[in-house]
């Protein structure tokens, strides 16, 4: 079975300026054209467009998305490259990961200290008397409220995120 550029679009959840993109790049060698000059694209070519679309929304840079796809087209004899192109993106993206969930996990500490500062009607509560910085034990009385309201998880990515931030001074 054969598609249209406009189906592959529909299936993949792309625009079909994201595929001649693809194409004007490199990334499409596989895909055939027909007697009109029309990009006809296969169940296998669909596979191998999955495959950039998520090394796309990885990060994976263009030009390393059309060594993948060079070295698929060459077949098994670069099939360790191939996974280690992939092992070494998995990395990347998992410390993006991690580095989100830091980052929400401050969010929320930040959204606690907010939240109990308005329920009190001023920030004061949050300062060393007389002062406005901001009270050093404020972490504690958050991972307080966090064992209290049965958010071990959270308590943990926090500690976490206060180990990272004590690395970092």
């Amino acid at each position: 079975m054969t598609y249209s550029i406009g189906q592959v679009a529909n299936e993949l959840g792309v625009s079909i300026d994201t595929i001649r993109y693809y194409d004007k790049a490199g990334l499409l060698p596989f895909v055939q054209r027909n007697s009109i000059g029309r990009r006809v694209f296969t169940d296998n070519d669909i596979h191998l467009m999955r495959t950039i679309v998520c090394l796309k929304n990885a990060g994976v840079p263009v030009a390393e998305i059309a060594t993948f796809i060079a070295l698929r087209l060459k077949g098994d004899a670069t099939l360790t490259d191939r996974y280690q192109l992939l092992k070494k993106h998995e990395q990347d993206l998992q410390q993006q990961i991690t580095d989100l969930q830091d980052t929400m996990s401050y969010l929320k500490f930040k959204e606690w200290y907010y939240q109990t500062a308005t329920e009190a009607g001023h920030e004061n509560i949050h300062f060393v008397p007389g002062t406005n910085e901001v009270r050093p034990e404020l972490d504690q009385e958050y991972d307080q409220y966090l064992k209290t309201t049965g958010q071990l998880d959270e308590l943990a990515r926090f500690a976490n995120v206060k180990d990272y931030r004590l690395r970092r001074r």
